[in-house]
């Protein structure tokens, strides 16, 4: 499941793809009717990849914790955000069993849902784990390390030719 591009915009209802950004900020398409919207740099935008739940031992990426919502309900919908809280505390429960009670509020959990249901609606809940995708990207992050030697090797030839 990729979030690198899935916004939640403070102040706007549901969830938005990031589209193209302006000097001023950047284009966003709701996920919910598809119109386009402008923000600028000032709103309080947050990322969902860049999101976190609380768990005893640290903190869990929401990717995961999404990813584990689609393996349990087989990639279908969640139950609905509409629940109680006690409900949806037991739900979450079976989901994350070590999340930090104290400090993910119903609210939280109420919003995860809510933008799970969303994305397995339009189809972005896939198969492709989170941690497959970021070993990916570092890996030729590591490949770049040795290029420093020609570099060296440049700076070397030009002071050998002054």
């Amino acid at each position: 499941m990729n979030l690198t591009k899935i916004l939640a915009i403070s102040g706007k209802p549901g969830l938005y793809e990031l589209k193209v950004q302006t000097r001023t900020g950047f284009v966003a398409e709701s996920l919910i009717d598809g119109k386009k919207i402008t923000v600028n740099l000032k709103s309080n935008v947050s990322l969902l990849s860049e999101i976190s739940i609380y768990t005893y031992e640290g903190e869990k990426p929401l990717t995961e914790v999404m990813q584990q919502i689609a393996v349990k309900e087989n990639k279908g919908q969640a139950i609905s955000h509409k629940e109680d809280n006690a409900t949806l505390a037991a739900y979450f429960k079976q989901i994350l069993p070590d999340y930090d009670e104290e400090r993910v509020y119903p609210s939280d959990i109420k919003k995860v849902l809510n933008w799970y249901n969303t994305l397995q609606a339009k189809g972005l809940v896939t198969d492709l784990a989170p941690a497959v995708e970021e070993a990916k990207e570092e890996t030729p992050v590591a490949a770049e390390k040795p290029k420093k030697a020609p570099a060296a090797k440049k700076a070397k030839a030009k002071k050998e030719e002054e």
